[in-house]
């Protein structure tokens, strides 16, 4: 480990295991009784709940913090997963500060909303320490359903699908489980190993087999699936990324920020992810705010976001752009990347007319020996046989493809938000379309 924590150039162990440990602890910690009874007791019990309405897979929020304010977070549990069976890991990274906690009256009252989140993780934690699946299998039906991809669209079809008793085989292209929730988010949002642990806790229902390292226009084709199965559901997520088509794009201190936060995902200790003395990353969304926030937390000295458009257009939410500068990261709004260089990343300056980006002409330079790319992600490997809306796969409001027997949904699927909890909502709702159309 060097002895000065930010040696110029990019370079892991910055600073200690222990220090590290430390910066990556949970971001909203759990609450305990007492806590989760006063945070409960703030509760209106709304009767036309708008929370719940604000909620893209419609947990009744009213009846779950009613359950935890007469002692009974298992049956809080209970209300949550028949909804949302990933209810645990969307407690701890769904941005409820733009989605249920927004719509609390509370919020609107005093601008102090119930911490719904934190209330979830309560309720959904006490039950998953039972170790035991609270739902049961129907009977058997017969019927086998291909699901690829084991992130949160695939996972919450595949468990729907066994429990109304078709069989499931998961193919997953990675060596693990979990999609987005395993490699893609911030580790200080799931510390250790919780979505390990989700994963086995979902597969309690049974009737669910997963396949690693089977990725679909790989070995595996969508033919062979329709055949072999009644039914196919793709929940194989964004694969792919945007390309940065400038000058110097190419050079060895610059990659894809999703990369290298699945690898830090991945790590121990994350004493062993190198990381810059000055870090630029490009973007404006959740990956760019993720990216950025861990380089710091692993001990970066500088680290900038750099987005082409104004502060309201960022896809990142304002509790999460803040998050960001609180841990001493710098965002500069409209700036472009021009050309990245050695030593840094040249921008020019951008300003909106008539709804358009255009370029002002003025230039300027930021230091950087680690570059991350954020800027976005497209379908990798989609089958030419389906139609696209825009670069996703086109379905309807049930789920299905224009291809008889294939529903698709989460990030891979054209329609709602890329978020955690839009894709369990998807692929639950699918699930039911496609238990439907099985006629079982």
């Amino acid at each position: 480990m060097p002895s000065d924590p930010f040696t110029p150039g990019v370079a892991a162990g910055r600073l200690s295991a222990d220090r590290i440990a430390a910066n990556f602890a949970d971001l909203h910690p759990p609450l305990d009784d007492h806590q989760a009874a006063v945070e409960s007791d703030r509760c209106y019990f709304c009767y036309d709940a708008p929370c719940t309405q604000a909620c893209p897979t419609s947990i009744d929020i009213p009846l779950f913090i009613r359950q935890i304010s007469t002692g009974t977070p298992e049956a809080a549990a209970l209300t949550i997963f028949s909804q949302n069976i990933l209810g645990g890991m969307c407690a701890r990274v769904c941005p409820t500060e733009t989605l249920c906690e927004e719509a609390c009256v509370r919020h609107e009252a005093e601008g102090k909303p119930v911490e719904i989140g934190r209330l979830q993780r309560h309720a959904t934690d006490r039950l998953m320490a039972r170790n035991s699946h609270p739902f049961q299998r129907a009977a058997k039906t017969g019927k086998h359903v291909a699901v690829v991809g084991a992130g949160p669209a695939g996972l919450a079809c595949a468990h729907r699908l066994a429990m109304k008793g078709h069989d499931v085989t998961i193919y997953e292209a990675r060596e693990k489980g979990g999609g987005l929730n395993e490699y893609g988010i911030a580790a200080y949002k799931a510390p250790g190993s919780f979505a390990q642990d989700e994963l086995d806790w979902v597969l309690g229902i049974g009737g669910i087999r997963i396949e690693f390292g089977r990725r679909l226009s790989g070995d595996l084709t969508l033919d062979d699936l329709r055949a072999t199965h009644d039914a196919v559901f793709l929940g194989m997520g964004l694969g792919g990324v945007n390309a940065l088509t400038v000058e110097g794009s190419e050079r060895n201190h610059v990659e894809d920020a999703v990369d290298w936060i699945a690898r830090l995902r991945q790590s121990a200790d994350k004493t062993d992810i190198p990381v810059g003395r000055d870090v630029v990353v490009i973007g404006g969304g959740m990956t760019a705010i993720d990216a950025a926030v861990q380089a710091r937390l692993l001990g970066a000295l500088n680290v900038t976001i750099a987005y082409r458009r104004d502060k309201a257009a960022m896809a990142a939410s304002e509790f999460e752009q803040n998050l960001a500068t609180s841990k001493g990261v710098r965002i500069i709004y409209n700036a472009a990347p021009r050309e990245i260089t050695d030593t840094g990343v040249v921008f020019v300056r951008t300003r909106s007319e008539g709804g358009k980006l255009v370029e002002t002409g003025e230039t300027f330079e930021i230091a950087a020996d680690q570059v991350l790319r954020a800027i976005g992600q497209t379908l990798a490997g989609q089958p030419e046989v389906l139609a696209l809306e825009g670069r996703k796969i086109a379905v309807d409001e049930h789920g299905r493809t224009s291809l008889a027997g294939v529903w698709a949904g989460g990030d891979c699927a054209s329609g709602g938000d890329d978020l955690t909890v839009t894709a369990v909502a998807e692929g639950r709702d699918a699930a039911e379309d496609i238990h439907a159309a099985l006629g079982a």
